[in-house]
């Protein structure tokens, strides 16, 4: 059986790997909420097929379902899927599930972080909260994996790492008062030591404008490989991205990392900013108790929230005129992977990406 371990991934040896290093596989969350996913979730729910399809190429793919979806996600996804009745209140992966550390002998252990569904009560985005609580514990035990239970809040959204001990994030969300008031941000940056196995934080300002989990960074910035990062970028003065890509920018500009390298830069254009359509928020469900899309939202869309496969990039475009240029420029940083372009404005509507609705289990020995 999986043990709840008391000490530290540090203190035992064990280090967040890179997104690029080998998979075991992917896991992601099947879309129901009918106050996120408008349609009933029909929409989305043909997105993520699209997604675990393509990801199913290059690894294995875990797929939970609550039970009265099972039937329905089974028979909409692929047979090579696996489809696993996994309780939850919604579909984020990236931020409620467990993210994996790994040592050098290969043995692969799981972080559980507090999730207070990017917010708590002070923000409300929806409650309850506790199915998706439980879901990287009910993972990792599916898995046979060791558990540490992080005492802090964080998403896996919130934070990239390049495997040599650096982690990039950001200052909106990692230090903001709905998160974990309690504790200095020099207490933040000895848990991320802690439960990452890091050595070094860069600290982002803010994230993608008007994005609804506080600015989480794989929105903004990611890392390609070792000291080379990849960024949202907008040429125009006047949309409220520009001073937020300019701050991360320059903050990149004069970071080094824990191996004490300067960061190599490449700016990826923004997609056109887009809002929610009248039709599209008609298709919400209205509930007190959760956040409420309007019409004329502006989508905090952006092609850096992409998933980093075996073999593969999956990334989302829009129908926009910077879709092939963004392309071109994923397909230059990773030469050896397959550039697999999914259409994930449904996907966008419900708050987050593709990198979101995913979150990599490493291969370990």
């Amino acid at each position: 059986m999986p043990r709840r371990l008391e000490s530290t991934p540090q203190s035992d040896g064990f280090r967040m790997p890179a997104e690029w290093e080998r998979h075991a596989g992917c896991w992601m969350l099947w879309p129901q909420r009918r106050d996120t996913w408008r349609n009933g979730g029909k929409p989305a729910q043909r997105a993520f097929v699209e997604v675990a399809s393509q990801i199913a190429r290059f690894e294995r793919v875990s797929m939970g379902v609550n039970r009265d979806q099972y039937e329905n996600a089974r028979a909409m996804l692929p047979p090579q899927v696996r489809v696993v009745e996994l309780s939850n209140n919604d579909a984020w992966m990236r931020d409620c599930g467990a993210t994996f550390v790994v040592n050098k002998r290969g043995d692969v252990r799981g972080v559980d972080w507090r999730f207070n569904a990017w917010g708590g009560l002070d923000k409300l985005m929806y409650f309850p909260w506790d199915q998706d609580q439980l879901v990287a514990t009910k993972m990792l035990e599916i898995e046979g994996i060791d558990r540490y239970a992080a005492p802090f809040v964080l998403e896996g959204g919130s934070i990239h790492v390049d495997g040599e001990g650096t982690v990039i994030t950001t200052e909106q969300c990692l230090l903001h008062p709905n998160r974990n008031p309690q504790l200095s941000r020099a207490q933040i940056e000895q848990l991320l030591a802690d439960y990452l196995g890091i050595r070094h934080i860069i600290w982002l300002p803010r994230g993608v404008y008007e994005d609804e989990t506080d600015g989480h960074v794989d929105n903004l910035c990611c890392y390609a490989r070792a000291g080379v990062v990849a960024m949202t970028w907008t040429d125009d003065r006047s949309d409220p991205q520009y001073e937020r890509s300019a701050a991360a920018y320059e903050a990149l500009m004069s970071a080094r990392d824990a191996q004490g390298r300067g960061l190599e830069i490449h700016k990826i254009h923004q997609p056109a900013p887009m809002t929610m359509t009248t039709d599209e928020a008609a298709g919400l469900d209205v509930v007190d108790s959760a956040f409420r899309r309007p019409v004329g939202e502006r989508l905090a869309g952006s092609y850096i929230n992409f998933y980093i496969a075996n073999g593969a990039i999956i990334m989302p475009i829009f129908g926009d005129r910077h879709d092939a240029a963004a392309a071109q420029k994923l397909a230059a940083l990773f030469p050896q992977r397959e550039i697999v372009r999914i259409q994930a404005r449904e996907i966008l509507l419900g708050g987050g990406n593709i990198h979101c609705i995913t979150q990599q289990q490493p291969a370990g020995s």
